[in-house]
C-alpha cells in the first residue's frame, strides 16, 4: 500500500509539471485558484464564482462642488462547470516497479503521463483559446491580407493601447503557418542579433510590438456565414447597459455565427476615461444568437463611467442610434480566417477547482501548480491484475477584460 501511494504521489507531481510546461495559452493568462470546492466537490455559491470587475468613475469638471459616486461594482460569474480527464491503464508490476526505480519512473512518464497529459492539456487549451478568442470583440488587419510585416501587430498593440492595457506581459498567440509568413516578411528588419538568430534558427519571432510571440495550432478558426452584410432592424431594440440587438429582418439569423465581429454605421469607439472618439467605429463580437435578437459583446453602455461608445464627435448615443444601421462583419462571406490574438493576461481568466478524494477512494490524490489543479485516482480491476487510472482537472474560463486583447486577421484559408 505504501508504495502504491508513493506512485500516485509522483504521478500526481510529474502530472502537474507537465501540465505547466505544456500549457502556452493557459500559461500566459491569468490563472486562478479556489479551493472552495475541496471537501465537497460543490463551492461556497454551488457550482459556480462571482468575480469582481474593476470600478470606473467620472471626473467632475470645472467646479468646486463634489459630485460624490456611489460605488457601482459590477461582477460576472463563472461556472466551474467543465470538468476533463484522460484514462489509461498499467499492470501493477509497473507501477510497483516505478516506485523503486529511477530509470522505470521515467519510463512510465515518457510512455504514459507525458502523451496523456499533453492531450489532456492541448484540449483544454483549445477550448480556452477558441472561448477566449470568441470572446474578444476587436481586430486588426486586413480579412484577405497576409501578415508579412509589423502594421497588423502594431494595430493590434494600438488598439490593446487605446483601451488602457498594462503595457507589461503581453503576448500573442498565433499559427505556425501565420508565423512563418510573418517571419519571412520580417527578415529585413532591424532586430536585435539574439532575435535574429531565433528567426533564423527556430522559425519564430521571440519578442517584438510590445509583445512575446508564440506559436501554437490550436488558434480559432472564424467561419463567417454567408451574409456578411446588412442593416438592423428599424427598431433595433437597443438599450443603455444591454447587450442585444435586433438585426433578424435584413441579416438572417441563419446567417449569423458566434464569435463574428462587426461594426455599426455611426457607433464609434471612445477612450475609456475621457470619452473622447476614437476615429474608428466600435467594433462588437456576436455571442449568442437568438429567434429575432442577437447577444454581443461588449455591452451598450450610453452613459455613466463605463460609458465605451460614441458618435464622431464625441456626443452621446440614443437607443435610437442604433436603429437601421448598417452593420458590416469582418471578412469576406462564407470565408475562414485563422485568428491571432494579442492579449493582456488580465484579459482572460482561467480558473481551476479542487476536486473531492472520494470516501471510499483510498488512492486518490489531488494538487495544484502555479494555479492549476489536478486530482489523480488509481483503482484495481481484479479480473485482470490491472491498474486504472485516471487525471482529471475541474475548471471554468472567463474574460473579464476582453478589451485588453485584440484578434489579428490575415489571409483567407486554402
Amino acid at each position: 500500500m505504501a508504495n502504491t501511494f508513493k506512485v500516485i504521489d509522483m504521478i500526481k507531481k510529474e502530472a502537474l509539471r507537465l501540465a505547466h510546461e505544456k500549457a502556452v495559452f493557459i500559461g500566459t493568462s491569468d490563472r486562478q485558484y479556489d479551493d472552495s470546492f475541496k471537501d465537497s466537490g460543490a463551492g461556497k455559491n454551488g457550482s459556480s464564482l462571482r468575480v469582481r470587475e474593476p470600478n470606473r468613475y467620472t471626473v467632475t469638471e470645472g467646479s468646486r462642488v463634489m459630485d460624490v459616486q456611489d460605488q457601482a461594482e459590477t461582477s460576472q460569474t463563472v461556472t466551474m462547470a467543465t470538468q476533463d480527464h484522460v484514462d489509461m491503464r498499467f499492470t501493477s508490476a509497473e507501477l510497483l516497479q516505478s516506485a523503486n526505480s529511477g530509470a522505470a519512473f521515467d519510463d512510465l512518464s515518457k510512455n504514459y503521463i507525458e502523451p496523456a497529459m499533453a492531450t489532456l492539456i492541448s484540449v483544454v487549451e483549445g477550448k480556452f483559446l477558441t472561448f477566449a478568442t470568441k470572446a474578444t470583440y476587436q481586430v486588426a488587419g486586413t480579412a484577405g491580407t497576409a501578415l508579412t510585416t509589423l502594421a497588423v501587430p502594431g494595430a493590434a498593440r494600438a488598439k490593446l493601447n487605446q483601451q488602457l492595457a498594462p503595457k507589461s506581459k503581453r503576448c500573442l498567440q498565433m499559427d505556425s503557418v501565420t508565423m512563418a509568413s510573418l517571419v519571412s516578411g520580417m527578415a529585413a528588419y532591424f532586430n536585435p542579433s539574439s532575435a535574429i538568430g531565433d528567426q533564423y534558427k527556430e522559425g519564430l519571432i521571440a519578442r517584438t510590438a510590445m509583445a512575446d510571440y508564440y506559436e501554437n495550432e490550436r488558434c480559432w478558426t472564424m467561419i463567417n456565414g454567408s451574409d456578411v452584410t446588412g442593416s438592423s432592424d428599424a427598431a433595433a431594440l437597443v438599450t443603455d447597459g444591454g447587450n442585444t440587438i435586433d438585426l433578424h429582418t435584413l441579416l438572417p439569423v441563419a446567417n449569423q455565427v458566434v464569435g463574428q465581429v462587426f461594426t455599426i454605421a455611426g457607433i464609434y469607439d471612445c477612450h475609456p476615461e475621457t470619452k473622447a472618439a476614437y476615429p474608428h467605429l466600435k467594433q462588437f463580437t456576436v455571442t449568442a444568437i437568438g429567434a429575432t435578437v442577437t447577444t454581443v459583446s461588449p455591452s451598450f453602455i450610453l452613459t455613466g463611467a463605463r460609458k465605451n461608445m460614441v458618435t464622431s464627435t464625441g456626443a452621446a448615443l440614443t437607443a435610437a442610434s442604433f436603429n437601421a444601421q448598417v452593420i458590416t462583419y469582418v471578412g469576406a462571406a462564407s470565408t475562414s480566417y485563422v485568428q491571432g490574438l494579442m492579449y493582456h493576461p488580465e484579459a482572460f481568466q482561467f480558473i481551476t477547482a479542487d476536486l473531492p478524494l472520494m470516501d471510499d477512494a483510498q488512492k486518490c490524490s489531488r494538487g495544484n501548480q502555479d494555479g492549476i489543479s489536478l486530482r489523480v485516482w488509481m483503482a484495481s480491476d481484479i479480473r485482470n491484475d490491472e491498474l486504472l487510472m485516471r487525471i482529471d482537472m475541474l475548471y471554468g474560463m472567463a474574460a473579464l477584460r476582453p478589451e485588453f486583447a485584440c484578434r489579428m486577421i490575415g489571409s483567407a484559408n486554402a
